[in-house]
């Protein structure tokens, strides 16, 4: 099977044959040329900002530039590939070249749904999709059934988390070419890996970005982000680049879904709001698999995660659930600065409330803001939550980028491992979690000059003063040390602790999928209840059409009664009687007629 090729409004489009149309929109300018093959080509204006020119006889990985009127060479905007970096040449592409080992996947159901989050940089010491592929027999043979790659759209560079994009169609050029991530999709599929693609509709990176010199009114002087320059999706040519790059990646790369990264961020003036818009696109025009759509949101709120009559979602599928982490973090180390002292506070009844009903914070006044935050979450269903107790951000942006292992100790992460991944929320692990690894993930970045040296003292600024940072260097992120110190330790995996932790993982997503798996085909809302609650400890009950699930933790120094929880041990650490000893989990499962 060849792959299918998106006709995008902006870029460079393979028409067959050798026939590319050259499109992009540049209402600044009073003329642009076409730079092919180092031959000048003056490009045809078309209305409304727009210039087009269709050449025929052209190579698949022709070499173009856009050439402004002051002789200014940039990058197309709509790139599907760079030379190299990305104020260089883009290449032509032709789609349709790459053949398809697995035509016939299906996708997976989201309820069997176990996340890895990776990073291709720093998942594999070469850190390039071709060497990714090498890795995936052992996430499949471990239990994970969906890789979340952290985004790959070409950014300044060689490296960086990638959320720092600029050219949303490219795949970045350090890890690949495109047909290398669909070589990296396609052998996924063959073991029954899903793949699912960060992408950032917010903002676009401080390099290479040229687009306000191509139209400024790609963005809305009125509003910037945390991050940059806000979008003006209600202008149509900007709305068209936003809205085409979802349906471009899941529809070219073969792909089971997306993240959609800070939403909270996306301002829309429109009537209908671009992220409504994308989601029903996508709903109508991809329908040969099922494709699992989640979006990270710090205003908890469900209207962008419905449910029809038949538990199916008709826009997103899924919420990265922040409040679960922050009260788990809070529970296990003890922090309270910054955002997570709104957990400070009896944090083992947040926890027990997001494991109950989703979020924790369901309209309540934030203690970090000082304003309600959420919507009363418990009519959705639990696979409406992506649970995780570290991540890329929650690891990455600490000054020193320790994981939790290193923070909270090994017993304690194991505990809240198992808690995770048999909870009926969808659970997410960050790359190495599995195994104990206690590398740090770091924030990196490759620039240079001006921007480089505003990074690394922005970053140094941002932690002064900060409770438990007093005199610490806060890494260059420029410093290729600090993306080298963030690759992962393969070779830990062969420790005795490593092994455990591996064995650890295995079982319990053997256990998952067996058990627990079955019981969320049909669940709904409001099946969460919170048992208990006590000073590091929580019991909780979750009652579905085919059972009932519960569990309750022990993070304390002393022993606690066991509560009534139906049913038989589907796991306990360490083995439980009557009490739960001192850090400790038991989980027990009821059959639908047992109840």
């Amino acid at each position: 099977m060849e792959s299918t090729s998106f006709h995008k409004s902006w870029g460079a489009e393979w028409l067959g044959n050798g026939t590319v149309r050259f499109r992009v929109w540049a209402s600044a300018q009073p003329s642009i040329t076409l730079r092919l093959a180092g031959q000048d080509l003056d490009m045809r204006p078309c209305g409304e900002g727009w210039f087009e020119l269709t050449v025929e006889n052209v190579a698949h990985g022709t070499e173009y530039q856009y050439v402004l009127a002051d002789g200014m060479t940039l990058p197309d905007p709509a790139s599907r590939a760079q030379k190299a970096d990305v104020n260089g040449p883009s290449l032509v592409i032709d789609p349709t070249q790459y053949h398809w080992q697995l035509p016939q996947w299906q996708g997976r159901p989201w309820e069997e749904t176990v996340v890895y989050e990776l990073h291709i940089g720093t998942f594999t010491p070469d850190g390039t999709f071709r060497s990714a592929i090498r890795k995936l027999p052992y996430l499949a043979e471990l239990g994970i059934t969906q890789i979340e790659v952290m985004p790959v759209s070409q950014f300044g560079g060689n490296r960086g988390w990638g959320y720092d994009g600029v050219l949303l169609y490219a795949p970045h050029s350090a890890y690949g070419t495109p047909d290398d991530f669909r070589a990296f999709v396609d052998a996924a599929h063959a073991l029954g890996l899903s793949v699912v693609l960060d992408i950032v509709l917010n903002h676009f990176g401080p390099e290479g970005n040229y687009l306000s010199l191509l139209s400024p009114d790609f963005f809305d002087s009125s509003r910037s982000t945390p991050w940059g320059a806000g979008i003006a999706y209600d202008v149509d040519a900007a709305r068209r680049y936003i809205a085409e790059a979802p349906l471009y990646w899941l529809t070219e790369f073969r792909l089971d879904g997306l993240r959609f990264d800070a939403i909270d961020q996306i301002e829309d003036k429109s009537e209908k709001h671009i992220l409504i818009e994308i989601a029903q696109r996508i709903r109508q025009q991809i329908t040969d698999r099922p494709v699992h759509l989640t979006t990270e949101d710090s205003r908890n709120i469900i209207d962008l995660h419905p449910r029809d009559q038949n538990g199916a979602a008709p826009l997103f599928t899924g919420e990265w659930n922040d409040d679960l982490h922050n009260a788990v973090h809070v529970l296990a180390t003890g922090e309270t600065h910054a955002y997570y002292q709104d957990f400070a506070n009896t944090p083992e009844k947040w926890v027990a409330r997001a494991l109950a009903g989703g979020f924790a914070y369901q309209g309540d006044i934030s203690a970090h803001s000082g304003e309600p935050r959420g919507v009363d979450s418990r009519g959705q269903p639990p696979v409406a939550f992506v649970d995780f107790i570290q991540n890329h951000d929650q690891v990455g942006n600490r000054a020193l980028g320790e994981r939790l292992i290193s923070l909270a100790g090994p017993e304690r992460c194991q505990l809240l491992l198992a808690a995770l991944l048999l909870s009926p929320h969808i659970p997410l692990i960050f790359m190495g979690e599995e195994y104990g690894e206690t590398r740090p993930f770091l924030f990196f970045t490759d620039f240079h000059g001006d921007l480089a040296r505003a990074v690394r003292e922005g970053r140094a600024k941002e932690f002064a003063g900060h409770s438990g940072y007093d005199g610490i260097d806060v890494p260059d992120p420029n410093a290729e040390s600090t993306f080298t110190l963030s690759k992962l330790n393969w070779q830990a995996q062969q420790s005795a602790e490593g092994k455990a932790w591996l064995a650890l993982t295995r079982e319990l997503l053997a256990l998952r999928q067996q058990h627990i798996v079955p019981l969320l085909t049909n669940a709904t809302g409001h099946n969460g209840t919170v048992v208990d609650t006590d000073c590091d400890f929580l019991a909780v009950r979750w009652t579905f059409p085919d059972g009932t699930l519960s569990m309750a933790l022990n993070l304390g120094e002393h022993a606690r009664p066991v509560p009534d929880l139906p049913g038989k041990t589907l796991f306990s650490r360490p083995t439980i009687t009557n009490e739960l000893p001192p850090h400790s989990i038991v989980v027990r499962l009821a059959s639908g007629d047992a109840q």
